[in-house]
């Protein structure tokens, strides 16, 4: 570890009282271990605002759970529910063979039936149903995912959610477990997916993993944590400061009259600025500190947009076109525009000396009460899309392939309610998240999909309260899971995620 990031560690960790010593062996362990390994690795967190729908993202098509989807889902003024599989397109205008309505752009006649894929590992029966086995299947507009989950590349993770520990019905029902606080409210959800605690929380387990390993990035801490999305608690560490990226060819933010030839006509006037408000010799500690930081922010900013003028950044293309396939319109996809950039960070890596790094990018407007037809198809397209063109502007960063570096994965507030409200869902619990990467053991799903089913007519779903799915794996050993592949120790694995302990399982194997 370097002396300064070994200082700033020292004052992160003093919060920690008596526990600091040992807290403080574990990060200088962690990262002097890193010091010798010569490889690259980045973790991709791509954030879902607003709660995805996972029951129309990944789908259970046996017949038994297939009945109990269709049957709640088929319902209402506008019904959400998806085509089987092998179900040709509708026409718009033409009448729907399955559900004898008129097809229109924005319903699910339109988009024929849902992509089957085929996990390797058999999963479990689920609980009061008659199924022998269970098959499953995308959203018709993941066809860029189906391919890659084919190809090896992309996993499923199956009911995953926020959990202090494992949770039964039984245990709900009768309020004898600890939960989540604040279950089903949005900013309390994101905050503990991004950092194990409700709004408030200061440092996220992607800064956490920083804080550790930041000593691998030699001088350059400054790029451990890196948003392309503005500012996440994810990527906040106790040492580890995230930097901020906009999209574009020069993505990082300078300031104009610092940073520009010439300011009021003179061409001295830059340096005279960039003097004044870089200047740390002031009485006051405030004004002081603020001033190191500026200085920071311009030095960063010329690093970084001359990295990105180098052959290798310059080399990573931009994204297709994409074209919304409700509307036919082609649109600008945000969240490929922000993974183009962190493939080009990530491209610069070498030239910026940094080995290891944690980005953060996000699309929102998932929270789907109303409207769903509309927007979800749409939104699971620029994930879809945007997913594909990440993987392959890595396949080929100056002749190289990158993707074995990077490991790239979704998470959301939370999942919708398994029945419609009319023409959209409400907030649950559990969902289905991605994972994606040339190390991630794709073509899989892990972790367990829950029963389908609401509790009518005598059938009692045991993973399932009021429409919400209960979780079956925690956000703790999705993040455990990633951090040990990114290089993190179990030890400093339990002090990341100190409800690990609670689950029987650490790790979930998928990378």
């Amino acid at each position: 570890m370097d002396r300064r990031h070994l200082l700033r560690l020292g004052g992160a960790f003093s919060a920690l009282g008596v526990g600091a010593p040992f807290a403080l062996q574990l990060a200088a362990a962690g990262s002097a271990a890193g010091q010798s390994a010569p490889d690259y690795k980045a973790l991709v967190c791509v954030f879902l605002y607003g709660g995805n729908d996972s029951h129309n993202t990944v789908l259970a098509t046996d017949a038994d759970s297939w009945g109990r989807y269709f049957a709640a889902r088929n319902t209402g003024a506008d019904p959400i529910a998806l085509m089987p599989p092998g179900t040709a397109a509708t026409p718009v205008g033409q009448t729907s063979a399955v559900t004898g309505r008129v097809a229109q752009a924005d319903s699910p006649e339109a988009w024929g039936g849902v992509l089957p894929i085929a996990p390797r590992t058999a999963q479990a029966i689920p609980a009061g149903t008659n199924a022998s086995s269970r098959t499953f299947a995308l959203h018709p507009f993941l066809g860029p995912l189906q391919s890659l989950f084919n190809q090896g590349r992309l996993a499923v993770l199956a009911n995953v959610g926020t959990l202090v520990q494992p949770t039964t019905k039984a245990q709900y029902q009768a309020k004898s477990v600890t939960l989540p606080t604040s279950l089903f409210s949005h900013n309390d959800q994101q905050s503990t997916w991004q950092a194990l605690s409700v709004e408030g929380a200061r440092s996220g387990w992607g800064g956490r993993f920083g804080d550790l390993l930041a000593g691998m990035n030699g001088q350059n801490t400054l790029f451990t944590a890196v948003s392309a999305a503005g500012n996440a608690v994810f990527l906040a560490g106790q040492s580890v400061v995230q930097y901020q990226l906009s999209t574009g060819t020069q993505p990082a933010v300078v300031i104009n009259g610092a940073q520009g030839s010439t300011l009021f006509g003179s061409r001295l006037a830059p340096s005279r600025m960039r003097d004044v408000i870089s200047d740390t010799n002031l009485t006051s500690n405030f004004a002081a500190d603020y001033s190191t930081v500026v200085g920071r922010s311009i030095s960063a900013a010329a690093t970084v947009n001359s990295a990105f003028t180098q052959p290798l950044a310059v080399s990573i293309p931009a994204a297709p076109a994409y074209v919304n396939p409700v509307t036919g319109r082609t649109e600008t996809n945000s969240l490929a525009l922000q993974l183009q950039t962190v493939a080009r960070m990530i491209a610069a890596s070498s030239e910026l000396g940094v080995r290891r790094q944690v980005f953060f990018v996000s699309l929102g407007g998932w929270d789907t009460h109303d409207f769903q037809n509309t927007t979800q198809p749409n939104l699971l397209a620029k994930v879809a899309h945007a997913l594909s063109y990440f993987d392959g502007a890595l396949s080929n960063v100056g002749g190289l392939d990158r993707r074995g570096q990077v490991t790239t994965f979704t998470a959301s507030d939370f999942s919708r309610g398994f029945t419609t409200n009319g023409d959209g869902t409400d907030h649950a619990w559990g969902g289905c998240q991605f994972i994606m990467g040339g190390a991630v053991r794709g073509g899989d799903m892990y972790g367990q999909y829950p029963t389908l089913g609401v509790d009518v007519n005598g059938f009692n779903n045991p993973d399932n309260i009021g429409g919400a799915q209960i979780p079956t794996a925690s956000v703790d050993q999705y993040g455990a899971t990633l951090g040990r592949w990114f290089g993190v120790s179990d030890a400093d694995i339990d002090l990341i995620f100190p409800r690990l302990r609670n689950f029987g399982t650490r790790y979930l194997g998928f990378v």
